[in-house]
């Protein structure tokens, strides 16, 4: 029963949100938008949308090193792959779990250690958004001819980034003292887990000391400093895409303008809707319509479009990774869920 009310929730989420998308769109405007595309423009959308597998293998290497300095390039791109595949298909954001889980199962890695670098990973996403999105506010006031946005709209921003601002640096705060003060926290973990039988707070223990021990790269200040390049390398290539995406709809915007449209658009991928759908979508209208000033009808046919390719994008090659391998999407799921009980 539990199960089917999480179904219904999330189901009753999804259609509210993609109510607010679509409301008041008129279709037959939405599909003339869609048909005026510049078709070079919309066929290089593809290649760019898979770009972000790369960079983010490149990235992670680094949060490897520690565990294993030979981690192979491949099984990191595939692991992403089929992490956003699973996150794409299923509810609940389960893929974040996915992906390590499946790259520690390819390249004999502990379990918990992997689950710990995607942590640090979503931790550095956060701030290099907020980072991003702090010089765009601080920009604006002095070139308002270039970054033409309401105040309505400059408010929510703000909002949006104090919000994320403080959820990343408490979650970072958290996984710093975990990992400064292992044994201390190791014993806290201990007690919590008293009322579970032997077996159970045994394995949790030992997952959550590899867990900490997957915070290791905190210790390199030359493994910091590069992943931290790299974490600006992997959201600017991401903007890219939108950027080009609006060129290929005719909306001529600055490129830097597109940083706090991406950042509502991360907002509302983070909402554990099946695909994504509607939170992304409400969002993506929402940053077109009042911060690049799109047409309402246009602002959907774009966010269709960007939406569906990168959903396709993903799984057809997940789809091919799994295939080559012989595994089903739903043995991954189970795998996740599993490993999230």
């Amino acid at each position: 029963m539990s199960k089917i009310f999480r179904i219904l929730i999330v189901l009753g989420l999804t259609a509210v949100l993609v109510y607010f998308f679509a409301r008041s769109a008129r279709w037959g405007e939405v599909l003339d938008y869609i048909k005026g595309v510049n078709l070079p423009l919309f066929l290089v959308l593809f290649p760019f949308a898979a770009f972000h597998f790369f960079t983010r293998a490149l990235r992670w290497r680094y949060l490897l090193v520690p565990e294993k300095k030979d981690v192979r390039f491949f099984p990191m791109v595939a692991a992403n792959v089929v992490g956003f595949t699973v996150t794409f298909v299923f509810p609940g954001r389960l893929g974040e779990l996915v992906k390590p889980l499946y790259l520690a199962r390819k390249e004999g890695i502990r379990k918990g250690f992997a689950i710990g670098t995607v942590v640090v990973e979503r931790i550095f996403d956060m701030f290099t958004m907020c980072f991003l999105l702090g010089l765009f506010l601080l920009a604006r006031p002095l070139l308002p001819g270039l970054f033409d946005i309401g105040p309505e709209a400059a408010r929510s921003l703000k909002f949006w980034g104090i919000i994320g601002v403080a959820f990343a640096t408490g979650l970072l705060a958290l996984i710093l003292a975990l990992y400064f003060f292992k044994e201390k926290a190791l014993g806290t973990i201990g007690f919590l887990l008293k009322p579970l039988p032997e077996r159970w707070r045994r394995r949790l223990l030992e997952l959550g000391r590899e867990f900490i021990d997957g915070l290791k790269f905190f210790h390199s200040l030359s493994g910091l400093a590069m992943y931290t390049v790299l974490s600006f390398v992997v959201w600017l290539a991401i903007i890219l895409y939108y950027w080009t995406l609006t060129a290929a709809f005719r909306v001529h915007v600055p490129y830097f303008l597109l940083v706090p449209f991406v950042f509502l658009t991360m907002v509302g991928a983070s909402i554990p809707t099946p695909g994504m759908a509607g939170g992304y979508d409400y969002f993506s209208k929402l940053g077109m319509t009042s911060l690049l000033h799109v047409d309402p009808n246009l602002a959907v046919g774009m966010t269709l479009v960007m939406h569906a390719i990168q959903v396709a994008v993903t799984c057809i090659l997940g789809y091919a990774i799994l295939g080559r391998e012989g595994i089903s999407l739903f043995q991954l799921k189970k795998m996740g869920e599993s490993e999230a009980r």
